[in-house]
């Protein structure tokens, strides 16, 4: 099955207001931008977005969330985006933080048609005890936290139950895909990817090398293409278009030379 979509706002023109969204990426590394560009210019909003992170600088899902589009984030790193915090500490966005394997984990189960597991990350904490603030009142209270989850012992240690995460849709990007959605992904690029690509009902990936069916050495593909429904193929432009998010270099005297 050919899976290749002619364009970015093509594969996502019936995500809808509200739906909910799987996005791979961290910090500026494998985030699908066209994807979310695209979303942008739709005007889609009231989204719940599972992620790592929401966006960097002015970039990924940073660009949605600026705009007011993002209602709900579940994700494990708020880092430097200031506007993030801005919108969580002043009621504006609903946000479930949680550790960061265990989002990894939620997101691979629910792939994988696993309803919950037990983990111990978390146990002794708001975590597992519940009162997380989710959503703050803007006045400095708490207007909703995180319930309670079921607590249970195994040989002798405490595990936390954790839901899979499904999504109606999962946006990833990839540096090789074929037209039938098998992926494969640069380093550390593949993050949160293919995770994100499992977890979606409906996932659209975006891949800045588009080859034929038979190309891509089965050992070599990261994520094969029964996760994946709609491929879109990056422009060069697209595909080079990739930011440094801190740029760090030695000062000339730290460099130095050695002598014998």
């Amino acid at each position: 099955m050919d899976k290749v979509v002619a364009t970015a706002v093509e594969a996502v023109a019936d995500v809808p207001d509200g739906a909910s969204l799987a996005v791979g990426g961290f910090g500026l590394s494998g985030v699908p931008n066209v994807l979310i560009q695209a979303l942008y210019e739709r005007g889609v909003g009231g989204l719940s977005v599972v992620s790592n992170n929401c966006g960097a600088m002015d970039s990924g899902l940073a660009v949605l969330l600026a705009a007011g589009r993002i209602a709900r984030v579940t994700g494990s790193y708020i880092g430097a985006n200031k506007e993030f915090a801005r919108q969580y500490l002043a009621g504006e966005l609903e946000v479930e933080m949680i550790p960061q394997g265990t989002l990894a984990e939620r997101l691979r189960a629910g792939g994988a048609g696993i309803p919950a597991f037990y983990t111990p990350a978390g146990v002794g904490t708001q975590v597992a005890d519940g009162g997380l603030p989710w959503r703050y009142d803007g006045q400095g209270g708490v207007a909703l936290a995180s319930p309670p989850k079921e607590v249970r012992e195994f040989d002798g240690v405490q595990y936390v139950l954790e839901r899979g995460i499904r999504t109606d849709f999962a946006l990833v990007r990839a540096a090789k895909g074929d037209r039938h959605g098998n992926l494969v992904f640069n380093k550390s690029s593949r993050n949160f990817n293919p995770l994100a690509a499992m977890a979606g009902k409906i996932t659209i990936a975006e891949v800045e090398e588009l080859v034929e069916p038979g190309e891509l050495d089965p050992d070599a593909v990261h994520l094969p293409g029964v996760f994946v429904q709609r491929v879109v193929a990056l422009t060069p432009e697209q595909a080079t278009d990739k930011r440094i998010e801190k740029r760090t270099v030695s000062a000339p005297e730290a460099r130095g030379t050695v002598s014998a």
